[in-house]
């Protein structure tokens, strides 16, 4: 029974958005609210900007951008909260779609005067497909931007959600003084200071109470009436049971970096977001509260301590208890892993943990025996499904800058491409290796982590590639003369599986033409 009381506890959401929305913030302001830090990164101290508490890889701070998902855990209300804040660079986006198979829900912040950018749409895009339940936040109340309303179009027509206002904004910008909340039916008047008080939150049960003119001045007083008379004949009221199911998207306001409006979202989220989930295998569907314990590794992250190369798996608990010193079995490997030092995050602070329930994201020190989309059982054979790598985009020839340093180099590769930071194919032909990404700024990230985490260096040299496709066929005789008639196009990724490097869009086409007995496949997914 304690088993089940943990799982119902654990509230476990990722926090998505294009670039700049104030995602990071928004994180930290949560933890802020749930005691799990005392100080927020945008707090300015000796006129030297510390940097987020999410953001700990070194490239992040010179950078301020997330580029790694960070995983953070803090007690609010008597529930265990999990966060993973995930990068909103569209370059790192295969990192946050293999986090998103991780979460129970989402919360998609959006910036006031930007609305809906494209990278909010890929993303909630992928949330939609799995019917992951969707919170929005919209932020920076405290400047100008777009009329509430707009936004809201907006967040309908763009991304597909079915908008129900939650709170709601008295004003913008320099007009800004608060935000009613619909949900509990009380109103928070706005002061920009470290944190909201509970003496700012007034309770208004009947907005049309003198009470408010007093409070907002009679003017705005009736713009806000006026406005919720409108909220009330557009929009549904809020439906737990659409929500679970991904069919409403409850939609709050305010200012993360103010750390306003934030306590409205955290309270309301605590309520009404979803305890553990089922996870989908190929085999079957494995529920939260089974006593087996299973879970999958979505992340692995080498050097989150420099001084320590270590180096990290992130393994969801999807079923039964995971306990220290306890052996597991590597459904890949197909033996038993036994984990002395099992930790949990705070950002970059980790602590070692006994137990941990469906939910949980632990972090397992790695010696190289983990691949993301990994599982880990009692014995059973599961595949967890959603955790593809994604043909790349973007191709260059990788050199060693440092003859001196070759071991490093390789070294540093093999585990960045096991992070999934991008993929590394080695051609038939030659020999050389060739890197692909996503998008253009993970090049950048490898030079500069190889250099300062494994003291190597690299350089690149373009190559003229459209796509890396993976190839299977049926008749292994069909595949031998396959790679015999194409070898200058054949390469290797890190699994040994077979990749065709097409130069173009119609060479693609011409020589799938060419060989209809040939398999490809744009994800590793589809060849398992």
């Amino acid at each position: 029974m304690d088993r089940l009381k943990e799982i119902a506890k654990r509230r476990t959401f990722g926090i998505i958005s294009h670039p700049d929305a104030g995602k990071t913030t928004l994180t930290e302001k949560l933890l802020l609210f749930g005691g799990a830090i005392q100080v927020a990164g945008a707090v300015k101290s000796n006129k030297i900007k510390k940097t987020a508490t999410s953001d700990f890889m070194e490239i992040e701070k010179q950078r301020g951008i997330s580029v790694a998902t960070s995983v953070m855990g803090f007690e609010y209300k008597d529930l265990q909260i999990n966060i993973l804040d995930t990068p909103g660079h569209k370059d790192f986006a295969e990192d946050t779609y293999r986090t998103l198979t991780a979460v129970d829900s989402v919360i998609v912040v959006i910036d006031v005067a930007k609305g809906v950018e494209p990278q909010t749409e890929r993303l909630v895009e992928v949330s939609r497909m799995r019917n992951t339940p969707i919170i929005v936040f919209v932020n920076k109340l405290d400047r100008e931007g777009l009329d509430a309303f707009d936004l809201l179009d907006e967040i309908e027509q763009k991304l597909g959600l079915n908008a129900c206002p939650l709170s709601w904004p008295i004003g913008m910008g320099q007009h800004f003084q608060g935000v009613y909340n619909i949900f509990e039916e009380n109103l928070s008047l706005f002061k920009a200071h470290g944190k909201q008080r509970d003496d700012e939150t007034v309770h208004i049960k009947d907005i049309q109470s003198p009470e408010l003119d007093d409070l907002i001045g009679k003017r705005a007083a009736e713009e806000f009436r006026g406005e919720m008379e409108t909220v009330q004949g557009v929009y549904p009221h809020f439906d737990k049971e659409m929500y679970i199911n991904g069919r409403q998207s409850p939609v709050f306001f305010g200012s993360a970096v103010n750390n306003f409006g934030v306590k409205e979202l955290l309270d309301c989220f605590i309520q009404i977001a979803p305890p553990p989930q089922a996870r989908e295998t190929e085999e079957r569907m494995v529920k939260p509260e089974e006593p087996a314990f299973s879970g999958f590794v979505f992340k692995i992250h080498a050097n989150m301590d420099p001084k320590h190369r270590d180096r990290i798996a992130f393994l969801r608990i999807c079923s039964g208890e995971f306990r220290r010193n306890t052996n597991y079995f590597h459904v890949r490997k197909g033996k038993q892993l036994k984990f002395s030092n099992p930790t949990t995050f705070m950002a970059s602070k980790k602590e070692i943990v006994e137990e941990a329930y469906p939910g949980d994201v632990v972090g397992l020190y790695d010696s190289g025996n983990f691949k993301i989309g990994d599982a880990l059982t009692e014995g059973e054979i599961l595949h967890f499904k959603g955790l593809p790598s994604f043909s790349p985009e973007q191709f260059r020839y990788v050199n060693n800058a440092d003859p001196m340093k070759a071991k490093q180099l390789s070294k540093g590769l093999e585990q960045l491409m096991d992070e999934g930071v991008a993929q590394m194919f080695t051609k038939e032909d030659n020999g050389r290796k060739i890197v692909g990404t996503v998008g253009a700024l993970q090049f950048d990230v490898i030079q500069f982590r190889l250099e300062h985490e494994y003291g190597a260096k690299c350089t690149y040299e373009p190559v003229n590639l459209y796509k890396a496709c993976w190839v299977t066929s049926v008749k292994q005789g069909d595949m031998d003369d396959f790679v015999k008639r194409r070898k200058k196009d054949i390469a290797r990724d890190q699994d040994g599986n077979l990749v065709y490097l097409a130069e173009s869009a119609w060479a693609l086409k011409t020589v799938r033409e060419n060989h209809p007995e040939i398999d490809f496949h744009i994800t590793t997914e589809q060849i398992n």
